[in-house]
Formats: C-alpha cells, sequence, structure tokens
C-alpha cells in the first residue's frame, strides 16, 4: 500500500510539474506576443514600392506624408490601458496651429508598442495619432478614457483641433471603435469612422463587445477581407458564426445606418483577415484625409461616379451613398 501511494505521489508531482512549465511557458507566449515588434523601423521605407496599390491614389496615400514626426508617452492609472502613445507632427509644438485628432483602437492582442511606425506614418499626414497597449479595447472604454485624458491634460490638449476627431480600429478594435463612437459621453466628439473587419455585431455581442450601428451618424467607412477568417459563408450571420466580418454583415449594417452621412462599405479582393492593416492604409488614410482635413483630393477616392474605389482592381462589394 505504502508503495502504491508513493507512485501516486510522484505521479502527482509530475503531472504539477508539467502544468506549471505547461502555464509558464503559455504565459511566456502571451507575454511575447505582446511585446514583439509586428512592425520594424523601417517598415515603411519601402512600403510603397511592395504594396498592391489599384490606384494612384492608394498608391499615395498608403506611403508616408511630408510631415516630420515625433511623440510622447504617458504612463496611465488604468491597468489596461497601460502607456498612452501620441505621435504628432513636429512642427506642433511651434506652429501656434491645431491638428485633427486620430485614435487607434488595438486589435486582440496588438498593444501600440508592437506596431508603432503605423502610428509615425499616419501622423506623417498632419494627425496627432494616439493609441493604448490596452490588448483587449473591444468595448470602447479605454479608448474613451484615454481621449478624455489627451483632451484634457495632455501636454499638447490646446493644439488639438476639437472639431476634426476621427476613430480607426481593426477587428477587436473595429467593434472598439463604434463602442467608442456610440456609448460614452466623448462619443460625440467624433466626426469620422474607419474599422478594418470589425467583429460583425453578433459576434461582437457574443464576446461581450456589443455595439448599436445605429447610433452611428457620422462618416463610416466600413471595410473587410473577402478570405474565409472574415467570411465563411453561412446561411444566416445571426444565427451561427459567419467569420469575423462577414460580406452579410456589412450589408445589413450599411442598410441600418442613416443616409444622412456619407457611409461605403467594401471588401479587399483576395484578403485573409489578417492582411486587413496593411491592405487598407492607403483609403483609411484618405479617408481621414478628406473628413478631418478637407482634402478633396483625397475625397476623389470615395466621391462620385468615378471614385478610385470603384475602378480598383483590389476592393469588390463596394456600396457608397455619395
Amino acid at each position: 500500500m505504502k508503495k502504491v501511494l508513493k507512485i501516486l505521489g510522484i505521479v502527482v508531482l509530475v503531472l504539477v510539474v508539467l502544468l506549471t512549465v505547461f502555464f509558464a511557458y503559455a504565459q511566456y507566449k502571451n507575454w511575447q506576443a505582446l511585446n514583439t515588434p509586428i512592425l520594424t523601423d523601417d517598415y515603411y521605407n519601402s512600403f510603397a514600392e511592395t504594396f498592391p496599390a489599384g490606384g494612384k491614389l492608394e498608391a499615395l496615400y498608403a506611403g508616408k506624408g511630408s510631415y516630420e514626426v515625433e511623440h510622447l508617452e504617458y504612463k496611465s492609472n488604468n491597468k489596461s490601458i497601460g502607456t498612452i502613445r501620441i505621435y504628432y507632427p513636429a512642427e506642433l509644438r511651434t506652429s501656434g496651429r491645431q491638428y485633427p485628432l486620430v485614435m487607434v483602437v488595438n486589435g486582440s492582442n496588438t498593444p501600440a508598442k508592437i506596431y508603432l511606425p503605423f502610428f509615425q506614418r499616419l501622423a506623417s499626414w498632419g494627425f496627432v495619432v494616439v493609441g493604448t497597449d490596452d490588448p483587449q479595447a473591444g468595448t470602447g472604454e479605454t479608448t474613451s478614457i484615454t481621449l478624455d485624458f489627451v483632451l484634457n491634460e495632455s501636454e499638447i490638449a490646446d493644439q488639438i483641433d476639437r472639431d476634426n476627431i476621427g476613430i480607426i480600429g481593426y477587428s477587436q478594435g473595429g467593434a472598439g471603435a463604434l463602442g467608442a463612437a456610440t456609448k460614452y459621453e466623448s462619443s460625440y466628439l467624433y466626426k469620422a469612422i474607419f474599422t478594418g473587419s470589425a467583429a460583425y455585431p453578433f459576434l461582437a455581442q457574443n464576446m461581450g463587445w456589443g455595439y448599436d450601428i445605429a447610433k452611428i451618424n457620422v462618416p463610416y467607412f466600413m471595410t473587410a477581407a473577402t478570405g474565409k477568417s472574415d467570411d465563411l459563408g453561412v446561411t444566416d450571420t445571426n444565427a451561427e458564426f459567419g467569420g469575423v466580418a462577414p460580406l452579410a454583415s456589412l450589408v445589413e449594417i450599411f442598410g441600418n445606418m442613416t443616409d444622412d452621412v456619407l457611409k461605403v462599405r467594401a471588401r479587399v479582393t483576395g484578403a485573409e483577415h489578417e492582411q486587413m492593416q496593411a491592405r487598407t492604409e492607403g483609403y483609411m488614410t484618405a479617408w481621414m484625409l478628406y473628413h478631418l482635413q478637407g482634402d478633396q483630393g483625397a475625397g476623389k477616392v470615395f466621391l462620385g461616379e468615378n471614385a478610385e474605389i470603384l475602378s480598383n482592381s483590389n476592393w469588390q462589394d463596394i456600396e457608397k451613398n455619395g
């Protein structure tokens, strides 16, 4: 009997050790994912050459702008937020001007610190660009908290044009962007929204990131990928999981939005979910330039029967009301 108990004790001990090693390894892998850059510092130096642009405007706006860029960092008291990261045109400090603001909502397990060149590139087009290290930003709450801080407590608060604030998000961050723009006291401040493969309403609701698309009353450019990661081709996407952002959900969202604002829906041809940030860079930038800076050249991407997006082979399933 003692021998049996001894063997059982050894087995239990081995299992405990194995479980400890497994959980330690899992924690390490999670830490590694949250701290390993997915974009290198020189990522955009050759991006214009490698980006598969399907139009002159898409190629132009996927590249870098003309502004030199500086940045600030603030440690937040909110543990989920971690660090607030602000990129802005260097001339902001001396120009006496105010600059439009773009809030960026992270995708799942994608804190701002691992894709900072994205922020720097967008800021080079004349925006103040703000993100956080929240790896689970789907409710939009931490984005709302961060916006309040930037507008009221940051050292560049007076240089921000409060009449021109936009918000963008990818995947879980898309749901977070829609939430931030509809559920909080500061939601009325947003003038334009862009999402890349935002978690569609059925998925978002089940994940605790629910949003009410009927409350979106500002220009909205919604995009998704054509691959199975975004669209599984199920019959009823409101009854079963249809992918992250199925076409049926974009059609439904577009139809439920007010016609009083410009709205555009489109899918990136041949793309999968994880490619959406890179594949939408150009037109996302154009959307913000048009709505927040009044750039009429950028507006040619979306407006009228000759809009570039309509003849761009990179895009399909397009519907717009302007």
